[in-house]
């Protein structure tokens, strides 16, 4: 095959793999990881698909830390906590230093959305007994919130805990 066709063909397989990612990245933000995975079927080469992905990130339209911001943000929304969030992210092959400064457990956000999500499954009573206390904190751990802010949450507020 001549130079020239087999560089065409290429270019073929690099405008469809590009068009392929931005269809993927105008409905929702990817991290770089699961933007290949999903495209790796599509492409011969490894070679091609990192071009295209650096491609895009070097135009703007691939970003990790963008990615994290809006992820942290929309988990956040449903109630998810930092340690749940976090993990998710790793899975999702973000690097820690990304996720670290948006998933801090000492922020005080944090504890105003465990609040928040406490009231809407339990509303605002106080639980009744220490059975009842326990079956919040389990809840509150399974979100994704850490140990120490559930243990302040639930045992060393008045307001929130089990007073026998």
């Amino acid at each position: 095959m001549p130079e020239s066709m087999e560089q065409a063909r290429v270019d073929r397989a690099r405008a469809e793999l590009e068009q392929a990612a931005l269809r993927l990245l105008a409905i929702r933000e990817h991290s770089r990881v699961e933007l290949r995975r999903k495209l790796q079927s599509r492409c011969e080469t490894s070679a091609l698909l990192e071009r295209v992905l650096d491609g895009l990130e070097l135009q703007g339209y691939l970003s990790d830390a963008r990615f994290v911001e809006q992820y942290v943000s929309s988990r956040k929304q449903k109630g998810f906590g930092p340690v749940r969030i976090r993990q998710e992210l790793q899975e999702r092959g973000v690097a820690s230093t990304l996720i670290d400064p948006q998933t801090d457990p000492r922020d005080d956000e944090w504890r105003d959305q465990m609040r928040a999500c406490c009231r809407r499954k339990f509303g605002d009573s106080p639980p009744a007994d220490f059975k009842e206390q326990a079956r919040r904190a389990r809840f509150l751990e399974y979100r994704g919130f850490p140990s120490e802010l559930i243990r302040d949450f639930l045992w060393n507020n008045p307001d929130t805990g089990f007073a026998p």
